[in-house]
């Protein structure tokens, strides 16, 4: 059996330096353990629809945002 190992990149998630395996930003999303219908998300500046997630592909040095609504006042 052969096993098939995904490259780490590093890129910067929230302004923090970050290392993930994740592909995708729909897989990042999931391995950070966000809700994906309850966050918003960019890439290098550009709004990444929930919809578009799964093919939005992710590359060393992207900058990534993940906005979670507050609740409060």
């Amino acid at each position: 059996m052969q096993l098939h190992l995904r490259q780490r990149i590093g890129i910067i998630v929230n302004g923090a330096a970050t290392e993930t395996g994740a592909a995708t930003v729909a897989e990042l999303v999931a391995e950070l353990g966000y809700n994906e219908s309850q966050v918003a998300t960019a890439r290098n500046g550009d709004f990444v629809p929930r919809g578009a997630r799964a093919e939005a592909k992710l590359a060393a040095d992207d900058s990534i945002e993940i906005v979670a609504p507050r609740q409060g006042g």
